[in-house]
């Protein structure tokens, strides 16, 4: 019983196979073409200086955390932060965002001013700091200029 049916489920499968693959090569070239418009339209370049000094290109994604884009491209230490949460920030997880660019960025929250003030020490706020987990890709950033500060003496080991 088990093989009959078998037999007439493949029978279906045979007589609409031309009407699958007329559906699956359609959907399969629209989405390629879109899909591969979407992550295009979704690369956002950054140059990033690092305390060195060295000017270096960086590419994120639009919604993608500028942390996260640093840390792609090995200037931040994926491990001084988890889980791109604000109660989890160090002082790495701090960037300083050239004039222009911090004006197209939303206001910083007060838990993020909290962060970045605990971190300073000085409990004075460079007014160029943001939380690189907090800051997040849009294509109006194309081309923004972020540094990475030094780290902080009493973050060295």
């Amino acid at each position: 019983m088990a093989v009959a049916n078998m037999q007439r489920f493949a029978s279906r499968i045979a007589r609409n196979s031309s009407i699958f693959s007329i559906n699956r090569s359609s959907a399969s070239s629209s989405s390629s073409r879109s899909g591969s418009a979407k992550v295009a339209d979704r690369i956002v370049k950054l140059f990033a200086v690092d305390p060195e000094g060295c000017k270096r290109e960086i590419i994120g994604l639009s919604g993608q955390t500028l942390l996260k884009a640093l840390t792609n491209h090995g200037l931040i230490d994926p491990d001084s932060h988890r889980l791109e949460d604000i109660d989890a920030c160090s002082s790495e997880c701090e960037v300083h965002i050239a004039q222009e660019w911090l004006e197209k960025l939303p206001k910083a929250s007060y838990d993020e001013q909290y962060v970045l003030k605990r971190n300073s020490r000085a409990r004075v706020l460079n007014k160029h700091s943001r939380l690189g987990c907090q800051v997040v890709l849009s294509p109006e950033l194309q081309g923004m200029v972020v540094a990475i500060p030094e780290p902080k003496p009493w973050d060295i080991p």
